[in-house]
């Protein structure tokens, strides 16, 4: 077995065998495929597809790269989240101790920021002593403890997705929807949750720009996540407007208090309480009322904890960037449009985000928004707020804001479209 005859079977269109799948995955685990090659081989895979029978031999080519999880001696049913990545999207935040506090336990294994959009492991990095790095034993204790844990998956568990995730997100191949599903459900696979519920964005800031993309990608992983005993459903949630009023590692961190604390964004605050019930549902929880939970301060409890059980200060002062420029709106009217795609770019051109897998981000970079579509805006008002301790980064990232937004004269009529699109089971 070669790598390159790997390469020119899917250049060529071709279908990928069991035996050259286990052996790329293995050969690139161990470092005898070189990151290069396995570029070429994700650039075909983006252009060419896999058939169902070829994602299901890649998802478990990665799980056995590494070692599989077990949470059976926990008390509580276990229910994880995952969300395919859009711009403002720190639903994982409030969600993981949100479902906590209802009675279910989630080991939410997480991600760094993948292209122009967040990860919520950056984010929480912007809290002073936070770890995201735990061992198993660790992880399980603090989940026992706290009923909800968030951290980076261990280098044990599917060591070849971790190669290969970071090797997407400097290769313009983030978008396979067959890496993304291998990406995906090998992880949570792996990770021994009983229950899954995925959060499939769609619109111009996720990585599906139209519904039945979406629905493709939500599919294969329902199938993916069911065949391997995980009780999996999928809801595609709209990405076309930021989730919302920051994208950002430390902007995002203080929205979601606001939220666990019974305030924050509407947006945020319905799709946190629909996944969180998909949750416990799905973990066989029938009674828990998650809006209860998040107004008498029993989600925040769990927040203070898990964060605390991690190392980090719950009550730190977040950093704030040193340097801001504010972007006014250029005329007055109703406010139709703001697209999620270019404030994410935006965002990752202020620092938020990284363009090669080596960089560091800045925890107090990203945007404010002061108004969303439907809001009406007068000529010269904020519309919103860039924030880098790198001011040379504000030309690059207004760049691409221009055009992000549309003003309709004063009384146009505006519907936003719904939050949750569709559900897949």
């Amino acid at each position: 077995m070669d790598v390159i005859s790997v390469i020119r079977t899917k250049r060529d269109r071709g279908e990928l065998s069991p035996e050259q799948i286990d052996w790329v995955i293995d050969a690139y685990t161990r470092g005898i495929v070189a990151d290069e090659q396995m570029s070429a081989l994700a650039m075909a895979i983006l252009l060419n597809g896999m058939n169902r029978a070829e994602i299901a031999r890649w998802t478990a080519a990665m799980i056995a790269s590494g070692e599989r999880m077990n949470f059976d001696s926990l008390s509580r049913p276990t229910a994880d989240k995952h969300s395919t990545g859009g711009v403002g999207d720190k639903i994982t935040l409030p969600l993981a101790p949100l479902v906590a506090a209802c009675g279910a336990a989630v080991p939410q294994l997480s991600g760094r920021g993948l292209g122009h959009t967040g990860g919520t492991l950056d984010k929480l990095e912007s809290i002073p002593g936070w770890r995201a790095l735990l061992s198993n034993e660790e992880m399980l204790n603090v989940l026992d403890t706290t009923g909800a844990v968030i951290c980076a998956a261990g280098d044990g568990l599917a060591p070849a997705d971790k190669k290969l995730y970071a090797l997407r997100d400097v290769t313009g191949t983030v978008e396979a929807i067959p890496l993304i599903a291998s990406s995906i459900m090998s992880k949570k696979i792996a990770e021994g949750t009983g229950s899954l519920v995925l959060d499939v964005k769609v619109g111009s800031g996720a990585f599906m720009k139209n519904i039945e993309d979406a629905r493709e990608l939500a599919s294969t992983m329902v199938a993916l996540g069911t065949d391997s005993g995980v009780k999996t459903i999928a809801l595609l949630t709209d990405m076309s407007t930021p989730l919302g009023l920051t994208a950002g590692n430390a902007l995002e961190v203080r929205e979601s208090v606001e939220v666990l604390a019974g305030g924050g964004p509407a947006d945020v605050v319905e799709l946190t309480i629909a996944l969180a019930q998909e949750m416990l549902t799905a973990a066989g929880i029938k009674d828990a009322d998650p809006a209860k939970a998040l107004a008498d301060g029993s989600a925040m409890d769990v927040w203070r904890r898990m964060i605390s059980a991690q190392g980090g200060d719950p009550d730190a002062a977040l950093p704030v960037a040193r340097e801001q420029h504010v972007v006014t709106a250029s005329a007055s009217g109703v406010l139709t449009r703001l697209d999620a795609y270019a404030v994410g770019v935006g965002a990752w051109r202020l620092g938020a985000g990284r363009a090669r897998k080596e960089d560091p981000v800045q925890a107090g970079a990203g945007i404010e928004l002061h108004a969303k579509p439907g809001d009406t805006v007068t000529a010269g008002q904020p519309l919103m707020t860039l924030h880098t301790d790198t001011p040379e980064k504000f030309e690059y990232a207004l760049a691409s804001l221009e055009g992000c937004y549309d003003v309709a004269p004063a009384g146009t009529a505006f519907t936003a479209d719904p939050i949750v699109l569709d559900r897949i089971a």
